[in-house]
């Protein structure tokens, strides 16, 4: 099975079939066609045309590629010079093979092989039926319009929708500024609870500053009672070195003093504490309240 292999062997050894095409393809140059069999026409067709692209190169290293292959000069200057320029837009298929019927004798069938001498006209390409239908529908279809805001303006729609825009931005405007009043308002609010917790409670300091507790209000009784009668003492003894002779007088009055002195200084603390008794009283039913 000859799977993947390329070329005819034609009953030839490899040296034989290598010299065959290389005069076939010279002789196909020079006279641009010749007779052969349809095996050999189609294989010098693509031994042919190989040299062709490489001629169409035109460089110095494609003109050694082709001298290995077409010894005559005369050839090689015809391919590079006629031929490459012929078929220098043409890409590909430079030959043609026209079948010519069976030869006399072994009834081989012969087959005409030519260089294709027309020019080459690119054929233009032919528009889908697809697009042809799109374009159809598109130029049947009337204009439609272009956008909202044109139809919009048309029907005098425009304007209405500018003032409801403008009255929705006023709104929220004024839902802002409300929003922003209250804030403010519960911010005083809270500052005015605030310095009325701190007056109440410098007031309570201070009342407790000016009352005296209980305990300090006896503590003055005492001094007082104590410092009275050393008051008392100090000035009789003056009056007794001033006056002599009175101190018997002095001895009765003092003598008369003391027990008054005495339930002076008894009464005095109970009116203290009884004063003291009735303000916590009060202080009390005024907390509770």
């Amino acid at each position: 099975m000859r799977h993947k292999r390329i070329g005819r062997k034609l009953g030839v050894k490899t040296k034989h079939r290598r010299s065959m095409f290389r005069n076939m393809v010279t002789d196909l140059f020079r006279h641009e066609r010749i007779k052969t069999t349809d095996t050999r026409a189609k294989e010098l067709r693509r031994v042919a045309e190989k040299y062709i692209t490489i001629a169409k190169k035109g460089t110095l290293q494609a003109r050694r590629m082709a001298a290995t292959f077409v010894r005559d000069k005369d050839v090689l200057k015809k391919l590079f010079d006629e031929l490459a320029s012929r078929f220098k837009e043409r890409p590909g298929g430079y030959t043609r093979i026209v079948k010519l019927g069976v030869r006399a004798g072994d009834n081989a069938p012969i087959s005409l092989i030519e260089l294709i001498a027309e020019e080459y006209k690119p054929k233009k390409k032919r528009p889908s039926r697809a697009k042809k239908k799109k374009e159809d529908s598109v130029a049947s279809e009337p204009t439609a319009k272009s956008t909202k805001k044109e139809s919009a303006e048309e029907l005098g729609l425009s304007e209405l929708e500018e003032k409801t825009d403008e009255t929705q931005a006023k709104t929220e405007n004024a839902e802002e500024v409300k929003h922003e009043t209250k804030e403010e308002q519960s911010e005083v609010g809270a500052k005015s609870e605030d310095d009325d917790k701190v007056e109440e409670a410098k007031e309570v300091v201070e009342a407790s500053a000016e009352d005296p507790t209980p305990e300090e209000n006896t503590e003055q009784t005492e001094a007082k009672t104590e410092t009275e009668p050393q008051t008392e003492t100090q000035s009789k003894a003056d009056e007794s070195e001033a006056e002599p002779g009175s101190e018997q007088q002095a001895d009765s009055e003092e003598s008369a003093k003391e027990p008054e002195a005495k339930s002076e200084s008894d009464d005095t603390p109970k009116e203290v504490t009884e004063d003291k008794e009735e303000k916590t009283e009060e202080e009390s039913s005024d907390k509770k309240e």
